[in-house]
């Protein structure tokens, strides 16, 4: 089963959103957050289930509307890991740093 891991920058994604959604009110911040890392957890299980993107890199969509996100990540069959680059609302136009 494959691993994953968090790229340090999509610790800041989540500041990002906390701060978004402090800023306009939304109380379960907390909440989103785990089922954002509760989504994730499929890539365990499916690690290529994820839409392709560029530069050999996959797209897994969580969620939708308002509670949707889009997770970046790479899959390495190699060492067995998958590597989330990004995190980002599906609302944004793109990915914040490009890998």
């Amino acid at each position: 089963m494959p691993r994953i891991e968090l790229a340090p920058e999509v610790f800041d994604d989540f500041d990002r959103f906390f701060d978004h959604q402090t800023k306009y009110g939304i109380e379960d911040t907390s909440e989103r957050i785990a089922e954002i890392n509760e989504a994730i957890q499929v890539l365990a299980h499916s690690p290529l289930i994820g839409r392709k993107a560029k530069r050999g890199k996959r797209e897994l969509v969580i969620g939708q509307e308002s509670r949707g996100y889009v997770a970046l990540y790479r899959y390495v069959s190699d060492v067995d890991t998958v590597f989330v680059l990004a995190i980002r609302s599906q609302r944004e136009s793109g990915f914040k740093r490009s890998r």
